[in-house]
């Protein structure tokens, strides 16, 4: 399903608004595209010129650390902790990262329907077309490897960020990286 800027943008601010986001698309360059989550970390322009939604974008700390929140780690360092998941658990990681805890709880504090929210997530997936791969730093392992059960009491995650709690889902296409995150300080 191809999608519009206009349905993409309205799907991303209303999913995210309560949330301490850090929403943005890069251009892939790199065969290795954690190159590119690097790039987009860094607040790379998006090439489609779409916005994003970025939270810490004026806070002082990005004058010492342009990647802020995230620390400046190395390629390999982010490649150990991102595992790859299936599109359903992408979809429903979207949802879960609508708040802190990243649980699909999240979902009672909209008025819209689980079916419509689920609407907009797939909207923010179909930017990146079908052939994307989707990967996390967050470990829910399901029954079948590749997937999350957000039904599990017990999750970990590798965190990226200075926060307490960061966690997020990398969407990885031909030609773009999109990185949705959400950070938490407990």
């Amino acid at each position: 399903m191809p999608v519009d800027q206009k349905s993409w943008d309205a799907a991303v601010r209303h999913l995210y608004e309560d949330a301490y986001p850090y929403d943005a698309t890069g251009p892939r360059r790199h065969e290795d595209w954690i190159l590119d989550v690097l790039a987009v970390m860094a607040r790379v322009p998006d090439p489609r010129g779409w916005a994003g939604l970025d939270d810490a974008a004026q806070d002082p700390e990005r004058e010492a650390s342009p990647t802020y929140p995230f620390v400046a780690h190395p390629p390999e360092y982010i490649a150990r902790r991102l595992q790859e998941i299936d599109r359903d658990s992408a979809e429903n990681l979207l949802l879960a990262l609508t708040d802190d805890r990243c649980t699909l709880s999240n979902l009672r504090r909209f008025t819209e329907s689980e079916m419509e929210l689920r609407a907009m997530a797939c909207t923010i997936l179909a930017r990146y077309g079908d052939g994307a791969s989707y990967h996390t730093n967050i470990n829910m392992p399901g029954h079948v490897r590749g997937t999350l059960d957000f039904t599990s009491s017990s999750w970990a995650y590798s965190p990226l960020s200075v926060y307490s709690e960061d966690c997020g889902l990398i969407v990885v296409s031909d030609t773009e990286v999109g990185m949705f995150w959400n950070f938490s300080d407990y």
